[in-house]
C-alpha cells in the first residue's frame, strides 16, 4: 500500500461531477476516471473490504490524486476521454485508433476499375466507397461486384497491355473492355449500377433492372433479358444475405462477456437494414472495474474518439441503465451535435439484437481462450524439446541483419500466451562496432534490451538466438555480467543448411540437441527464428533505403531546402561544389559571404 493520505485528501474533496487522475511516485499517470460524485467515487478505491486484486494493485501504486470539477457528468466524460487518448494511462481501458480502414476504390480511367484499398489518399482522383469494418467485408463486396456487374479489377498497366481476354473474362468476372469486347456506353452503364449497389440503393437498382428485362423481352433480345434476370436474382440473394431485422435498422449493438478471465466486447453495426459491422474487442481491465463500467468506458472511448467506420448510428443498443448511458449520449450531443436514442434491449427486436451480440461476444471470448491454450500448448512442447524443467511464459528471439556491415539492425520478436505478440517486437540500430561483426552487434542489442527489461522487472524466460556456439557464448557473457538467470539457446542451420536439420545449442553443451523435424516444439522455435529473421531484414532494408535516398548535400549545416536547391542548380553536383572557390560560392542566390566561408570549410572537411 502506498503512503498516500487518503483521509486528508477526502476531507475537502468536492461531491460534484468531475475527473480524477491517479499518479505514481515518478509522476507518471496511472489512471483517469470520471465521476458523478468525486468524493464518493474516489473513496470507493480505499475501502477496507470488497476490492479485487487488480484494484488493490492500482491503489498500491498511487502517490497522489488530482481532480478537475466539471459542470456536468457529460463534460467530465468528454474530458476523461481526451486525457485517456492523450496520455494512454496503463490502468485504463485502452482502445487502439486504427485509421487505416478498408475501402473500395473506383479509379479515374476511361474504363474504371474497382479495387481494394486500405486508407484514403488525397492524391487519388477516383472515388472511395466505405469505410468497411474489416478487410473481409470489403473483399466480399468486391467479389459480389465482379460476379454481378463484371467490372474489371486489374491494374491500369495490365489493362493497357492486353491483346486478348484474360481468365477473368473466361470465368465471367469481367467484360474484357481491354480488348474492346464491350463498348464504353455499356461498360459505363454496368459501372453506374455497381455504384448504386455500393451506395445501398438495391431496391432502386432492382426496379431499374426489371424494367430493362422487360424492354429486352419486348424486342426479342432474350439472351440479354436472361442475363438481366440472373443479375436480379443474384442481387436479391445478396440482399437476403445482408438484410437483418428490417429495412430501416440504423443501430450499433454492444455486449460484453467474460469467459474464464477473458473479456470480450462485441459490436454489431446495422445501417439501412444491413449488418455492416461485426467485430470483437478484448479490453484489459487492469483497474479491476466491474464489467458494466468496463463496457461503458470502452464504448465512451469508441464514440468520443469517433472510431466508428460506418458513421454514427441513430440508436445505441446496450444493456446498461438509462442513468449510466445518459452522460455518454449528452457528451455525443455536445461534441457532434447528434442526438442518439438509447435502446436497453429489454424487449422486441432490440432484445434479439442484444442476444445476437452477446452470443458473438461469447464466441469471441472462447476463441481467444482457445488461442491462449494453443499457444500455451506450443510453449510446453518447446520446453520439452529443450529439456526445460518449467514451461517458459515468454520466448524472445534475436537476429542480426546487414549488407556487408551497412545499416546493421538487430531484431527481437516475442512469442507468449498471445502467440506472436507483435506489440512487443523491437528493433535495435547497431552503432560503434566493426562493420560486419555479428557477435558485437548481438552483444550490444542483448545488453541494451536486457538492461531495460531488468529495470522494468519484465525479463523473458527464454532467449533464442539465430546462431550457434559462438553467438551463444558471447550472449552468455552478457547474461552473466548482468547477473541474470535467463536461459539462452541458439538455433543453427547445421552442416546441410536445410530447414528441419537445425541444431539447438546452450552454453557449455558439447553436443547439440538434434530434434525430430516434425516435433511441434521444434517447429515453434523455427517459426520464432524465421520471424526474427524477417523482422530484422525489414528494418535493415528500410534503413538502407532511407540512407540512399539522402544526398550528402543534406548533411551540410546551415543550408535549408531552398539554398540547397540553389546550390545544386548552380553547380550541378557536390563534386563541383567542392571544386568551387569561396568567391564562386558567394555568387549563389541566398549565400552570404559568411555562409560561403562556413560552407567552404565544411566542403573541405575543415
Amino acid at each position: 500500500m502506498s503512503d498516500f493520505d487518503i483521509k486528508a485528501f477526502l476531507q475537502h474533496l468536492s461531491q460534484r461531477a468531475g475527473v480524477y487522475r491517479m499518479y505514481a511516485a515518478d509522476n507518471s499517470l496511472l489512471y483517469v476516471g470520471k465521476a458523478k460524485n468525486l468524493k464518493a467515487r474516489v473513496s470507493s478505491y480505499f475501502h477496507a473490504r470488497g476490492l479485487n486484486t487488480k484494484t488493490l494493485a492500482l491503489v498500491g501504486h498511487i502517490h497522489h490524486i488530482e481532480v478537475t470539477v466539471t459542470a456536468s457528468e457529460a463534460e467530465a466524460l468528454l474530458l476523461e476521454q481526451t486525457l485517456i487518448k492523450e496520455h494512454r494511462p496503463p490502468y485504463n481501458i485502452l482502445l487502439k485508433d486504427d485509421k487505416s480502414y478498408p475501402y473500395i476504390y473506383l479509379n479515374a480511367h476511361p474504363y474504371p476499375s474497382l479495387s481494394y484499398k486500405r486508407g484514403k489518399s488525397k492524391s487519388d482522383a477516383g472515388q472511395y466507397f466505405g469505410p468497411y469494418p474489416n478487410s473481409t467485408a470489403a473483399r466480399e463486396t468486391l467479389n459480389y461486384l465482379q460476379k454481378i456487374f463484371m467490372i474489371r479489377n486489374c491494374t491500369d498497366g495490365y489493362f493497357a497491355n492486353r491483346s486478348r481476354p484474360c481468365l477473368q473474362y473466361e470465368i465471367k468476372r469481367c467484360t474484357a473492355p481491354c480488348v474492346g469486347l464491350i463498348n464504353s456506353k455499356d461498360y459505363a452503364d454496368n459501372l453506374r449500377q455497381a455504384v448504386l449497389f455500393l451506395q445501398g440503393k438495391n431496391t432502386e437498382l432492382i426496379q431499374e433492372l426489371q424494367k430493362k428485362m422487360l424492354e429486352f423481352s419486348a424486342v426479342l433480345e432474350f439472351e440479354k433479358a436472361a442475363k438481366t434476370r440472373d443479375r436480379i436474382e443474384m442481387l436479391r440473394l445478396t440482399q437476403q444475405q445482408q438484410n437483418v431485422y428490417g429495412e430501416n435498422a440504423d443501430a450499433d449493438v454492444w455486449a460484453l462477456v467474460e469467459w474464464q478471465t477473458i473479456l470480450c466486447v462485441h459490436r454489431l453495426a446495422f445501417r439501412q437494414g444491413k449488418l455492416l459491422g461485426s467485430k470483437h474487442f478484448y479490453p484489459k481491465n487492469l483497474a479491476g472495474e466491474d464489467n458494466e463500467q468496463v463496457l461503458l468506458d470502452f464504448i465512451s472511448q469508441y464514440y468520443l474518439n469517433q472510431l466508428y467506420p460506418e458513421g454514427l448510428p441513430g440508436t445505441l443498443v446496450v444493456g446498461l441503465g438509462g442513468e449510466q448511458i445518459e452522460p455518454l449520449l449528452e457528451a455525443i450531443k455536445i461534441q457532434q451535435a447528434r442526438k442518439l436514442i438509447h435502446g436497453q434491449g429489454a424487449r422486441g427486436q432490440m432484445r434479439i439484437w442484444l442476444s445476437m451480440a452477446a452470443e458473438n461476444a461469447q464466441v469471441g471470448a472462447q476463441s481467444k481462450l482457445s488461442g491462449h491454450q494453443e499457444a500455451k500448448h506450443k510453449l510446453e512442447k518447446a520446453a520439452a524439446v529443450l529439456n526445460l524443467m518449467e514451461t517458459p511464459n515468454r520466448i524472445e528471439c534475436f537476429d542480426i541483419s546487414h549488407a556487408q556491415g551497412e545499416a546493421t539492425y538487430a531484431s527481437c520478436v516475442v512469442y507468449d500466451h498471445e502467440g506472436l505478440n507483435k506489440s512487443r517486437y523491437r528493433r535495435f540500430g547497431i552503432k560503434d562496432i566493426t562493420a560486419g561483426d555479428d557477435y558485437a552487434a548481438l552483444e550490444q542489442a542483448l545488453r541494451r534490451h536486457l538492461i531495460r527489461c531488468q529495470e522494468a522487472q519484465d525479463l523473458p524466460d527464454l532467449v533464442l538466438i539465430d546462431g550457434g556456439q559462438g553467438q551463444i557464448g558471447r550472449v552468455q557473457q552478457v547474461v552473466h555480467a548482468l547477473n541474470l538467470s535467463v536461459r539462452v539457446f541458439g538455433i543453427s542451420k547445421g552442416e546441410t543448411r536445410k530447414s528441419g536439420w537445425e541444431y539447438l545449442w546452450e552454453a557449455g553443451m558439447k553436443q547439440p540437441i538434434m530434434p525430430d523435424a516434425h516435433d511441434e516444439g521444434f517447429r515453434l522455435l523455427q517459426l520464432v527464428r524465421d520471424e526474427a529473421h524477417r523482422f530484422a531484414i525489414t528494418g535493415h532494408r528500410k534503413a538502407r533505403a532511407k540512407s540512399r535516398s539522402h544526398s550528402d548535400v543534406e548533411k551540410l549545416t546551415g543550408i535549408g531546402p531552398k539554398r540547397r536547391k540553389e546550390l545544386l542548380l548552380h553547380f550541378g553536383s557536390l563534386h563541383n561544389m567542392r571544386s568551387a572557390s569561396r568567391e564562386e560560392l558567394e555568387k549563389v542566390p541566398g549565400i552570404s559571404k559568411k555562409l560561403a566561408e562556413t560552407l567552404y570549410l565544411q566542403l573541405h572537411g575543415e
